[in-house]
């Protein structure tokens, strides 16, 4: 379906009692069908439309809850205890608080997604026009947008083709926020199906903000050998004026880019990016630079390489422009969610602005226009260079030493160290002379600055772990693969038996936001563990910046290590953030390219078939933000499991299986109508563990689905018995709840598990055609 502006002009129309001249019809948008598969039973679906699919999720996937506060402080009603079984004074108990400040979360993180779009395709639209196409991979990609054609059920062909899309998203989202009203929503489960909605809705907006973006932009389109670019501080040219552009939306960055290059300046200048910003301006441009992931904003401003700090939307320190101050970097804000407090200088004159900036009688300004913000930035950097000299807001050694005196060693930044880095004793070494204690929080240090927030006396912690690992900061020199956005329809038809068999043992998704517990090593370390094992690996946003970040013995980072090519063994990076949605996107193109399912408006079966058959795991080892939280939600929905590290848990609840109540794994065989049992596959939906360790071995066990055929299942069954072993020394205690089969067990430990399996009084099953929609079960012949 393509919604077309029609316009008709007439010169001269003759009826016989009138003449009219130079007459112009508008019609203003006429649906014209395109598309031929038929519609499915829930395009644009309602808040209940999918509930009934949502709840054969939940009945499975109870949420265990791990509430950061007992207390509701929503209304005027309030502070209401909830603990035990006490309620609320709007009646709201426990378990429905904790899952509604789980939805708030989640329409957060929708809102800003989906705002994001929003931005974008009003943009594109202005400055390229509603009938630009979508093509995001040519030839190579005909599922062009398998996300709005699943959820909406049309087939967007134009930049204006998404605005329905956008409509029906915004819709929605205003819904799911009145349902979190005092007195509106009051049980748990049905919060829990509406963070289901939020996600997928979030999904919508991811899909329609990159296939914007790399239509109109040009971006890498479904390039498995896609340019690596430049990672790492190490990277960057300090003699040159240097722009940091940090946030998520690439617009304001691309203005600097276009009047870099307009004006022959690309050898002159360069053009640095923070988050997600980084990967699309380094999609734009061959020039741009990755400096790293969105946790380490306050190392790299107060190294003092950046002349002037651009500030788009989203995962941005409030205190950005504060910080970009103490080393006298001009700052431009550039969006509406984001205006800092600083003037709206968007009408005024590039000269007046840029004399404002450069004198510091305006520390920084609001541009509203990306062009203009192109040739203020571009002028004020060249010209606050030469003044600045890269001034910097790190102490030197000896004040180090110097305020390290003045530490009381009262434990309390350790306490407030979401890390819990011990930093009173690297300060005490720091006061003998010895720096290597400091050096050694550098990689594990999160950046968030909360041990100076608790310091009584004020010293600057994080700048002093800064300093210290300096030498490490400045040895940043890595590559990156740029994001090559969709997965081609001909990779899909290539993997989508292997994976659907079994025989590709899984494909593990390295997303989200950078709040390790140890660093971002472990993020590269379980890219290169399982890319090794054949797993297809997919990364996005900030962890596929971290997994970029640590090379092998041969000094390789894995995106040098391995293909860029969506198969097994290969290591994708598909972009920032709105380009998860091209990992759900293949998962969502396996059912239909390769299964022959119908997408149009087809949710539930197609949630069903990667549910029960597509071995695919989120792996969020660093998520910390509420997009994060929608982001997985919307794989929940389609029976993608999400892992978490540690500080995950902070999320509020888990979505945890039994594996021990055998009642909760029955599907029915769709080849005889009979409910049977598939097995714990997979144990969990979302769950948090606590080392890489932990999380490989239950990444490896999540890939297992009850359709698995043997010999895909021992593949997968031999993975996850070798992590456990080779990480705890012993076999896992529920081998026998995966393994079905003698066929099923790996060749090479066959007489260990089989003196299991006897142990535990283990009996043959048979392996169904899984499915849990009773409508799926095929009908016999009469």
């Amino acid at each position: 379906m393509a919604n077309k502006n029609v316009r008709i002009k007439i010169d001269e129309l003759k009826t016989g009692a009138s003449l009219i001249k130079n007459l112009e019809l508008s019609l203003g948008k006429v649906a014209v069908e395109s598309w031929t598969e038929p519609m499915g039973p829930t395009p644009f679906p309602s808040l209940t439309s999918l509930r009934e699919w949502d709840m054969k999720l939940l009945q499975r996937y109870k949420p265990f809850y791990v509430p950061l506060c007992d207390l509701c402080c929503l209304c005027t009603f309030g502070k209401c205890d909830l603990t035990g079984n006490k309620r609320g004074a709007c009646g709201i108990d426990m378990a429905a608080q904790q899952s509604r400040i789980v939805l708030l979360a989640c329409c957060i993180g929708a809102a800003t997604h989906i705002g994001h779009a929003r931005h974008m395709v009003e943009h594109l639209i202005e400055k390229f026009g509603r009938n630009t196409p979508l093509d995001v991979g040519g030839l190579n990609v005909q599922v062009e947008a398998p996300i709005i054609r699943l959820v909406c059920g049309i087939k967007p062909e134009t930049l204006g083709d998404l605005e329905e899309a956008l409509d029906y998203v915004e819709t929605q989202l205003t819904q799911l926020l009145a349902s979190t009203h005092t007195g509106q929503e009051g049980n748990n489960l049905d919060f829990e199906s509406k963070v289901f909605h939020a996600g997928m809705i979030d999904h919508v907006g991811l899909e329609v903000a990159d296939i914007a973006q790399i239509a109109a932009y040009g971006f890498p389109k479904a390039d498995p050998e896609a340019p690596l670019v430049d990672l790492g501080y190490g990277t960057v040219d300090s003699s040159k004026p240097v722009i940091l552009c940090i946030g998520h939306n690439v617009i304001p960055s691309i203005g600097i880019i276009d009047y870099i290059t307009d004006n022959a300046l690309n050898d002159k200048i360069e053009v640095v990016g923070l988050c997600c910003t980084a990967h699309d301006i380094t999609r734009y441009y061959s020039r741009g630079k990755i400096i790293g992931p969105i946790s380490w904003q306050l190392r790299f401003i107060r190294s003092g390489i950046a002349d002037l700090v651009i500030l788009d939307e989203q995962c941005i320190r409030c205190d950005a422009f504060e910080e970009a101050g103490k080393v006298k970097a001009p700052v431009i804000v550039t969006s509406e969610k984001n205006c800092m407090g600083l003037p709206n200088r968007t009408n005024d004159s590039v000269e007046a602005i840029v004399e404002d900036l450069v004198s510091g009688k305006t520390p920084g300004v609001l541009i509203l226009d990306p062009e203009k913000v192109g040739k203020v930035a571009v002028e004020v950097a060249f010209k606050v260079a030469p003044l600045r000299k890269k001034l910097k807001a790190l102490p030197e050694i000896e004040e180090i030493i110097n305020m390290a005196v003045t530490c009381r060693q009262c434990n309390l930044c350790k306490r407030a160290c979401p890390q819990n880095l011990n930093i009173p004793e690297a300060i005490n070494a720091a006061l003998q002379g010895s720096l290597g204690k400091l050096a050694e929080l550098y990689e594990a240090c999160v950046g968030c600055g909360r041990c100076e927030q608790a310091c009584p006396v004020d010293l600057p912690v994080h700048s002093f772990i800064i300093k210290a690992g300096e030498q490490k900061l400045k040895s940043e020199i890595y590559k990156c693969r740029a994001g090559r956005g969709a997965i081609q329809d001909l990779e899909i038809r290539k993997v989508g038996s292997p994976i659907v068999l079994g025989e590709i043992p899984g494909v593990i998704a390295m997303v989200g936001c950078a709040n390790y517990p140890k660093g971002g090593q472990e993020v590269a370390e379980m890219c290169r563990e399982f890319a090794k094992r054949r797993y297809i690996v997919v990364a996005s946003g900030c962890a596929a910046m971290s997994a970029g970040m640590y090379k092998n013995e041969e000094g390789k980072t894995v995106y040098e290590e391995f293909p860029g090519e969506f198969t097994a063994g290969g290591v994708v990076n598909v972009g920032s953030c709105v380009a998860n949605s091209h990992i759900a996107g293949a998962a969502i193109k396996i059912a239909n390219i390769f299964a022959k399912r119908n997408l149009r408006g087809n949710y539930e079966e197609i949630a069903d078939y990667i549910y029960n058959r597509v071995g695919a795991v989120g792996l969020a080892w660093g998520a910390y933000s509420q997009k994060a939280a929608a982001i997985a939600a919307g794989f929940w929905r389609l029976g993608v499991p999400v892992i978490v590290g540690p500080h995950g848990s902070k999320y509020r609840r888990m979505l945890l299986g039994r594996a021990d109540k055998e009642e909760d794994w029955y599907v029915y065989d769709a080849r005889t109508g009979e409910k049977v049992y598939g097995g714990p596959a997979p144990e969990h939906l979302f769950i948090a563990v606590e080392t890489k360790e932990e999380a490989m071995v239950k990444a490896a066990k999540l890939c297992m689905r009850p359709n698995d055929t043997s010999k895909g299942r021992s593949i997968k069954l031999t993975h996850y018995l070798d992590l456990h072993k080779r990480f705890y020394g012993v076999l896992p205690d529920d081998i026998h709840l995966f393994v079905r089969t003698f066929a099923d067990i790996p060749i090479t430990m066959k007489d260990e598990i089989i003196k299991v399996l006897e142990e535990k009084n283990w009996k043959e099953k048979a392996i169904p055609d899984p499915t849990l929609i009773p409508r799926m079960i095929r009908k016999k012949p009469a």
